[in-house]
């Protein structure tokens, strides 16, 4: 008896079709993108869309790991590479400023700006998004309070309330530029950033 398999038509290239996604989903919005949109850049039909990913809230899941481990993983290796927590956070902004700007993608963010005012239908949406942001804050404190253990804080200063700053920063040259801002305007802003970086009484 033959068996027939259903699934990702011939030719499906998984891994094209996501990053035709990604943009979508990233110059659009998860509302804003259709399935329509999304099979005919990704040049599949719609059954092959939901058999290879389900729907198109399990396809944006997808999206967005894929995103999160590509475009969006400067962040975590900018702050591992240096071994210095102040040239880590300054690492971060400065390409931050490169990758928000860069011509050969969407401007911004995916994770800031894919789910702004969801309606009630997709809600879940923007939560699973919030969440990574707040992941991301979690993380910056978890390495400002390290480097607070390892003195190289000054005294006095909370690692919260720096975490909460850096973050707020890096989703404003998101927004700044969706808003057209260039990769040396960004880059300017990171440095002014910086200098909001504590000093130690007497340095």
């Amino acid at each position: 008896m033959t068996v027939t398999k259903r699934g990702r038509p011939r030719g499906f290239d998984r891994e094209v079709a996501l990053a035709q996604a990604t943009r979508l989903f990233w110059e659009h919005g998860y509302e804003g993108t259709s399935i329509a949109d999304l099979t005919r850049a990704m040049g599949i039909s719609p059954p092959s869309l939901y058999a290879a990913f389900g729907d198109k809230r399990g396809l944006f899941a997808e999206v967005v790991d894929r995103y999160g481990g590509t475009f969006g993983a400067f962040m975590g290796k900018a702050l591992e590479r240096e071994g210095d927590p102040r040239e880590g956070f300054a690492r971060m902004l400065r390409e931050a400023a490169v990758s928000y700007t860069d011509p050969l993608h969407p401007a911004g963010c995916l994770v800031i700006t894919a789910a702004t005012n969801c309606s009630a239908q997709t809600a879940d949406v923007e939560q699973d998004l919030r969440e990574r942001r707040v992941a991301n804050v979690r993380d910056f404190e978890k390495r400002l309070t390290e480097a607070e253990a390892a003195g190289t804080l000054p005294e006095g200063v909370e690692p919260g309330a720096l975490a909460v700053y850096f973050a707020a920063v890096v989703q404003g040259m998101s927004q700044q530029a969706r808003d057209g801002a260039s990769a040396a305007e960004l880059g300017r802003v990171a440095e002014l950033a910086m200098g909001a970086w504590p000093v130690r009484r007497g340095a």
